[in-house]
């Protein structure tokens, strides 16, 4: 037995399945997954460019007879979506596993989105596992069933699921040769004529699911009141089983297609039924979908975010506990950007020039929040540059503050580099911002095309930024070092002040990839505690509450010397000096 998250069960479940091929793109609560197969013996694992790469790489090696995993969040299914609907359609060679990891409570994305509903809307079997051991399970047998039918399968977690750990009995590796590939143009080519008779093929493979769907030992009736039943899935059924000791629970593993006459079976043999269900309505929904009277809580579920077994017990009627109120005084600790990070001069000169900053996914986006206050938008992957095309369309012919796109390299390679050759195509204006910090920086420093860092450490090719953006046909392209405050000013000022297109390519590592200190700085006698450093945001500053002036935690600071560039007293200093 061993202690395993649901991530690194997914991992083992589809090696254990002779998985060959593993795919993605990073994104938490997903991450962890690919690079714990990646670790395995026998496979073969890589980051791709975004989860739309990723899936159509993976359709092409299952249609050559391999079995593959795909992992991704639930945003980056958005992304997908375009080839996942029609994998639906063709059907597969060697078993295809495609991992939806979903974020109730936005510990670490932009919405909240159940992907259940991408299983119904496609048409593709969904299976949800509520603990690691059926994470491993699941994912194991979804690669025979996937075969089996002729049809990709879908896993489905939650942040809860991918993260906590639960015991596990693993196994040993079962070594599946790649089923040959045959030419069958009626089955691979989706063009009209094709396409038409394989969505009557989906339609008979739908129904054989179906009917699986109904004995499917994943699907678990737990027998004890008459009085009350809950159906639940996944994390919720933890919670259920500890809130409801009593009532009878329809465990689903099997959350689309949903055992329809099980469950009027169900429903019929308790007095109440209930479906209890997070951040989402879609149980709620197919159950009642299928003619079956749902009752109604004594207090609503919370309908954003996480569930709790306590927020599960009062809405069935449980008295709400003693607790005490957080007191008022307690200082909040939003994120911020780490001690010498290469953004935080980028964002700082942005302010003080007023721009109108469209911002992108990546820890960058926390150049949104006080004190560098630096971005107006944030909605997905490489939305930044469209963004801002979108301001200079719109303020086009009006005398207005300058419109920088800010986005990091990985970024720019998911979904940037198209939105660029859009404004570049168009003849659009403004600034772009490439924050360069040779990483995947926000999910944990994986690879990307523009640092040429593979997932299993093979030989590869560092993408040419400049070059790339150059090949479109760019003429202002230049290269800073965002560290130092005066080049960062100097090339925003420059290059917003331009009629046409221009790209900045502020590079310089993330601090976490060096690791290196230098001396930690100082502050002399000389502070006047005007508290221009602590405009900064750097976590290492601080203001002494009763003389005013600034202090520098020497445990926090790794020298970097950002906030002595912005001291006009020079009161701050490397403690090298000394």
């Amino acid at each position: 037995m061993q202690l395993l998250s649901g991530n690194e069960a997914i991992a083992q479940g589809a090696w254990e399945a002779g998985a060959h091929v593993g795919v993605a793109y990073p994104g938490t609560p997903s991450t962890e997954t690919m690079e714990e197969f990646g670790k395995k013996d026998g496979v073969y694992a890589e980051w791709c460019p975004n989860e739309k790469v990723a899936v159509e790489v993976g359709a092409g090696a299952s249609a050559a007879g391999a079995r593959v995993l795909a992992t991704m969040k639930h945003v980056g299914v958005n992304v997908a979506a375009d080839p996942l609907f029609t994998v639906a359609y063709t059907g597969v060679n060697g078993g295809f596993v495609v991992l939806a990891a979903d974020d109730p409570g936005m510990h670490s994305s932009q919405n909240e989105q159940d992907s259940r509903f991408y299983a119904l809307a496609a048409r593709i079997p969904m299976l949800e596992p509520s603990d690691s051991a059926e994470a491993l399970q699941f994912t194991h047998d979804a690669f025979e069933l996937s075969e089996r039918f002729d049809m990709p399968f879908m896993l489905r977690s939650t942040v809860r699921i991918s993260h906590a750990k639960t015991l596990v009995e693993t196994g040993a590796r079962e070594e599946v040769p790649v089923r040959p590939y045959e030419k069958d143009a009626a089955k691979w080519v989706m063009m009209p004529a094709f396409a038409k008779p394989r969505r009557v093929s989906l339609d008979a493979r739908v129904d054989a699911v179906k009917a699986w769907a109904e004995d499917c030992a994943y699907n678990r009736v737990e027998r004890r009141s008459s009085r009350v039943g809950i159906v639940c899935s996944g994390a919720a059924y933890q919670y259920v089983a500890e809130a409801c000791p009593d009532a009878s629970v329809f465990k689903l593993g099997c959350v689309w297609p949903l055992p329809e006459n099980a469950l009027r079976d169900f429903a019929a043999s308790v007095e109440r039924l209930y479906v209890v269900d997070e951040a989402s309505e879609y149980l709620s929904l197919m159950v009642r979908a299928l003619g079956i009277e749902v009752a109604a809580f004594e207090r609503p579920l919370p309908r954003d975010g996480e569930l709790s077994a306590q927020a599960v017990a009062m809405a069935m009627g449980a008295d709400v506990p003693p607790h005490a109120d957080v007191p008022a005084d307690v200082p909040g600790r939003p994120p911020a950007l780490c001690p010498g990070c290469p953004h935080r001069l980028v964002f700082k000169e942005l302010t003080r020039m007023r721009a109108i900053v469209t911002g992108d996914i990546g820890c960058y986006t926390l150049g949104a929040l006080p004190p560098l206050s630096a971005m107006d938008t944030c909605v997905d992957m490489g939305s930044s540059i469209s963004m801002a095309h979108g301001f200079e369309l719109a303020l086009r012919g009006t005398e207005h503050r300058p419109v920088v796109a800010v986005i990091g390299d990985s970024t720019f390679a998911h979904s940037g580099l198209s939105s660029l050759l859009n404004t570049a195509y168009n003849k659009g204006a403004g600034t772009v911002c490439i924050l360069d910090n040779r990483t995947t920086a926000m999910t944990g420093r994986q690879g990307n095309p523009f640092n040429g860092v593979t997932l299993q450490g093979r030989e590869s090719r560092e993408m040419d930024l400049e070059g790339v953006v150059r090949a479109l046909g760019i003429e202002d392209v230049r290269t800073v070092n965002p560290h130092d405050a005066k080049a960062v000013r100097t090339a925003l000022a420059e290059a917003t002040r331009a009629d046409d297109l221009s790209v900045i390519v502020f590079r310089a590592p993330c601090v976490l990839l060096e690791r290196t200190r230098k001396p930690a700085f100082e502050v002399t006698a000389k502070c006047t505690g005007c508290g221009v450093c602590a405009t900064l945001g750097c976590p290492a500053i601080a203001k002494d509450p009763e003389t005013g002036t600034a202090s520098i935690d020497a445990g926090l600071c790794i020298g970097c010397g950002q906030c002595a560039q912005y001291c006009r007293f020079e009161a701050i200093v490397s403690g090298a000096a000394e």
